[in-house]
């Protein structure tokens, strides 16, 4: 086409120009994990929104940047709207279902994922069944259907590595070491370099005990791109190693990094709640954060960190109730498991305490650096 056609069609339909380079900083957000992106995404947005309301593209689009910073009644209600401008896209049913999940509305979240896969089964409806199916404790579904994901992934090399690194990282969960490291490394042989796929084999050569590799992996990972939770996992990686002084510099990138995400819109008060938790950071400071957070996403995820953050505080029966409420779906998460073990075990229900933390370590013997140890000597001082 020659280049003044080109011109004349772009300026023809500008509001086409702007969602599409919002979808574009949506991916260089995901891809860099630099926030500084999502106000970049909100201004060319709703540049294309203020061109033509009604610009599926867009409004879509919002609901992502929506889900991105943590905003999830907000991206439901963009979800909803851009599914009501065209209820034959598959792309706002992949936003209401996330928000959805986030909010804790699992059943309508499994009719929306099935509409989505009745429309169009792809990659982007076999990783959100993948994740209910994990959610509800099916964990060999889970994995059929990211194995699924995997195969259906393209020729995107980011797209095909994030993938992979997502089936790794259920193999990971299910203390499944072998089968994790060799996603991770197919992951990277797609996309040499990529920073989830090197945080996991990190935390694969951590787990095997091979501590001193997989903080290398990880200063890799971080020197790249300093994502929150890559940077805590060094910070443990650090702590358990003994150099308190290297874990503590960590543990200090983190507040900053919140800073930064707050400043372009991304609400991590749950995160930081239960980092704060973990840490013995402002206990009873925790639990308002944590509160706060579960009252505006009360998901199984919040209930869970709710629940950690009372039983720092001494309020263990309050805690149980939040813990009961974060394993209600059958979830086999290893940290669930672990604090509801260890809330039973301070309210006196001995054969519960075991019984949870025996779950835990079946779980994933590896599921945290911090507390895989402390819940095998529990789960041995509390067995006759």
């Amino acid at each position: 086409m020659p280049l003044i056609l080109f011109i004349l069609l772009i300026l023809s339909i500008p509001n086409k120009v702007y969602s599409t380079l919002g979808l574009a900083y949506l991916q260089r957000a995901r891809e860099t994990g630099d926030p500084t992106f999502y106000a970049k995404t909100d201004q060319v947005l709703q540049k294309a929104l203020d061109l033509e309301p009604e610009d599926y593209t867009a409004t879509s689009a919002m609901g992502t940047l929506a889900l991105a910073r943590h905003q999830f009644s907000a991206a439901l209600e963009w979800g909803t709207r851009a599914r009501q401008l065209n209820p034959n896209k598959t792309y706002a049913y992949g936003v209401i279902v996330d928000a959805q999940v986030e909010l804790g509305r699992y059943t309508e979240a499994v009719d929306t994922l099935q509409q989505m896969a009745d429309l169009r089964p792809d990659l982007n409806s076999y990783t959100r069944i993948s994740y209910l199916r994990e959610l509800h404790g099916d964990r060999e579904g889970a994995l059929e259907m990211m194995q699924r994901a995997v195969d259906s992934s393209g020729t995107h090399a980011e797209t095909r590595a994030w993938t992979r690194t997502q089936l790794a990282n259920l193999y990971f969960e299910r203390g499944d070491l072998d089968a994790a490291e060799t996603e991770y490394r197919r992951a990277l042989e797609n996309m040499p370099g990529y920073i989830y796929a090197l945080a996991g084999l990190g935390r694969v050569r951590a787990a095997q005990g091979r501590v001193q590799e997989g903080i290398t992996l990880l200063q890799q990972a971080t020197a790249t791109i300093p994502l929150p939770e890559f940077v805590i996992t060094l910070g443990d990686l650090y702590r358990v190693s003994g150099d308190e002084r290297a874990a503590q510099n960590q543990y200090d990138t983190v507040r900053a990094i919140q800073q930064l995400y707050r400043a372009n819109g991304v609400d991590l008060d749950l995160e930081m709640a239960l980092f704060n938790a973990d840490h013995g950071i402002d206990p009873s400071g925790t639990v308002e954060q944590a509160g706060q957070a579960y009252a505006r996403r009360p998901s199984i995820y919040a209930a869970d960190v709710l629940a950690w953050a009372l039983y720092q505080v001494g309020a263990y029966r309050e805690a149980q109730s939040y813990s009961q409420q974060a394993l209600r779906l059958g979830a086999k998460d290893a940290l669930k498991l672990f604090h509801a073990g260890m809330i039973a075990s301070r309210l006196g229900a001995t054969n519960e305490a075991r019984a949870y933390l025996a779950q835990a370590l079946a779980a994933n013997p590896h599921f945290s650096f911090l507390y895989a140890r402390q819940a095998q000597e529990q789960l041995e001082a509390l067995t006759p």
